[in-house]
């Protein structure tokens, strides 16, 4: 039986790609007995209906998955988010950070919106993230230069465009591809945040790779991660706490701290140690689960 991959998923269908084009199928009973939820990116084997559809029968297993946004076998996650409009947020950043660490996904970080500021602040914050380690693109959709930065990471990678609501990624979409005409929408001025303009998620082909435009979403749980591993999201908590006195150390309270020892020195950025003590907070006042 052929294989293919589901670029896009819509009311009970899925839409696999396979070399010679793209087919409609269904998915099998079995999935919604065993509770399998097919996915967008999954690697399938499909068997032929008829020249335009067909019937999912097996989901070969994932390298890693998302569950907001729900796709899987992720090569790299760029994370979009607005300098202005809505305003940038560390915290936010940081949160969308973690669950993409935490997924073994490479995080790829995307400030847009960048001809609306009139000052540095923003550039010296993201230049913490640079200093981290990870990859920043200072972008607008009106600098073609930044856009061929954003093309180069995306090509013969399956990427996964995610952030904020209201942050652009769609814009973003539409100028480095114009022909995808990806429907956009404004801020909501009562609201402060953006609408829900992509309403599913779909791989795009973008400049040879595949690209995923998901529903925007402003607030992620830790459901998965314990307060052990959270330090490990945090790269350069991760990098210091192997010279911690005591092993097993939270960065908190413990005595001869190293992660402690570097945020008092200026080597780790004090945000990113507060949104870390913040998190930890987060995940031990989370109900136990039976």
């Amino acid at each position: 039986m052929p294989t293919g991959k589901i670029i896009k998923a819509l009311s009970g269908f899925y839409y696999v790609l396979d070399r010679k084009g793209v087919i409609s199928c269904r998915g099998r009973g079995v999935f919604r007995n065993n509770k399998t939820t097919l996915l967008v990116g999954d690697e399938v084997i499909y068997e032929k209906a008829d020249d335009l559809s067909g019937y999912i029968m097996e989901v070969l297993p994932r390298k890693n998955e998302l569950i907001r946004p729900p796709i899987s076998n992720v090569d790299q996650a760029i994370l979009v988010f607005s300098a202005l409009e809505p305003d940038f947020s560390s915290k936010l950043l940081d949160r969308f950070l973690v669950l993409v660490e935490s997924n073994n996904i490479k995080p790829i970080i995307c400030v847009t919106k960048m001809d609306l500021v009139k000052n540095d602040t923003i550039k010296e914050v993201v230049e913490e993230y640079r200093k981290i380690g990870y990859n920043v693109i200072l972008t607008s959709v009106r600098e073609e230069q930044s856009l061929k930065e954003i093309k180069a990471f995306i090509s013969n990678k399956i990427s996964v465009f995610a952030g904020q609501s209201g942050v652009g990624k769609s814009s973003l979409l539409n100028a480095i591809n114009p022909t995808l005409n990806i429907e956009t929408n404004t801020i909501s001025e009562s609201l402060g945040r953006g609408k829900h303009t992509t309403r599913h998620v779909e791989l795009l082909n973008v400049n040879d790779g595949l690209v995923a435009d998901t529903p925007g979403f402003s607030s992620l749980d830790f459901e998965e991660i314990t307060k052990e591993e959270l330090g490990d999201y945090f790269i350069e908590i991760k990098e210091k706490s192997a010279e911690c006195r005591f092993r097993g150390c939270l960065h908190t309270a413990e005595p001869k701290c190293a992660v402690k020892s570097a945020v008092e020195h200026g080597e780790i950025a004090e945000f990113r140690y507060q949104h870390y003590k913040e998190f930890l907070d987060e995940i031990n006042e989370r109900k136990p689960r039976y």
